[in-house]
């Protein structure tokens, strides 16, 4: 941070917008799902070049039961060639469906299940130097099975789902066993969210 500017008080800090002038912004890559941007930026006194992912935006569903625990699935995923736990979890990619349909909806299309109550946990980028993806993640309570089951293909045809103690996802997050960011950021914020409601 510049030494001209003040830091903000501690409860306030926050991320602050900033739109530098764009001087070329190409489609480099169209994919089956994200497409890859090309942009010339100015900055400061020179010009920059980056390339990144544009992406939906996506929701995830931190589903916790009456009994403490917290709604895992597993599943493949290529690009790190792991079966790893993750978060019910799924993109923004109907038009004009607002994150909390969103989250309705992947919850019952992955897990087979609703919930009576919902209500926002965290939203975060998940990596701002290499994709504008902006995540909601949403706490869910009060959770039922589904009338109907939702067939699933690929990857999520064989979907592994566990019901966890809470606690137990923390320390495997904090002991590096589950990996996951979005798992990590949302048992997090729900263990924080209910101690200070305790």
């Amino acid at each position: 941070m510049s030494s001209t500017q003040p830091m903000p008080e501690l409860d306030d800090l926050r991320d602050e917008p900033f739109e530098p002038e764009i001087l070329r912004s190409d489609l480099a890559y169209e994919g089956a799902v994200w497409n890859v941007r090309d942009d010339r930026v100015r900055y400061g006194d020179g010009e920059i070049r980056r390339q990144y992912v544009a992406h939906t935006g996506a929701v995830a569903i931190l589903a916790l039961d009456d009994e403490g625990r917290v709604l895992l699935i597993q599943q493949y995923r290529h690009p790190i060639r792991h079966r790893d736990w993750e978060l019910p979890a799924g993109l923004l990619d109907v038009a004009g469906e607002e994150p909390l349909e969103a989250a309705r909806r992947e919850l019952a299309e992955e897990a087979d299940l609703v919930a009576s109550h919902w209500e926002p946990l965290v939203s975060t980028w998940t990596t701002p130097g290499g994709n504008d993806e902006l995540i909601h993640v949403f706490l869910a309570t009060g959770v039922s099975a589904a009338q109907n089951a939702h067939a699933r293909e690929d990857e999520e045809a064989d979907i592994r789902v566990e019901w966890v103690p809470l606690d137990a996802a923390v320390s495997a997050v904090l002991d590096g066993r589950m990996r996951n960011g979005i798992l990590g950021i949302g048992v997090l914020a729900a263990a924080q969210r209910l101690r200070d409601r305790s």
